[in-house]
């Protein structure tokens, strides 16, 4: 089980979440917007560490990261038929140098670009703990 750490704030992270939970529904995903600090302190993740973008934590095993594009891919590599497509993106010569680029342009400018929500989003599949998820809501 994984865990997708996202800005719940903006736009563009929001509807990659929704298109994700309509793939996964919640099987090997689960979701904890980087405002939810409370909830972040207990993996030891700050809102600095959030700085770098969309972080993806193996809840089983939470020393084992990926932070913005590298979460990306993981994602995708997770997915049903999703590794052949990130396997071939990394063996073009110069693309995952020019998407990690494209990722940080994006992440610094993604309200300027995509807006920031009024209200923040909490996933239909939240961060659970133990088998009890966290009231994400409060």
């Amino acid at each position: 089980m994984y865990c997708v750490i996202y800005d719940g704030d903006c736009n563009l992270c929001v509807s990659l979440v929704r298109l994700l939970e309509g793939f996964d529904q919640g099987k090997q995903f689960q979701y904890v917007p980087m405002q939810d600090t409370a909830t972040l302190a207990g993996y030891a993740i700050t809102p600095a560490d959030c700085e770098g973008g969309m972080i993806l934590l193996d809840i089983q095993a939470p020393d084992r990261r990926w932070q913005g594009s590298a979460a990306a891919e993981e994602i995708g590599r997770l997915l049903p038929l999703g590794n052949g497509f990130v396997q071939a993106y990394r063996a073009l010569p110069g693309v995952k140098s020019v998407g990690d680029q494209i990722y940080a342009f994006v992440r610094d400018r993604r309200y300027d670009i995509f807006g920031k929500r009024d209200q923040r989003y909490d996933s239909a599949y939240p961060l659970c703990a133990d088998g009890h998820c966290q009231n994400l809501n409060t």
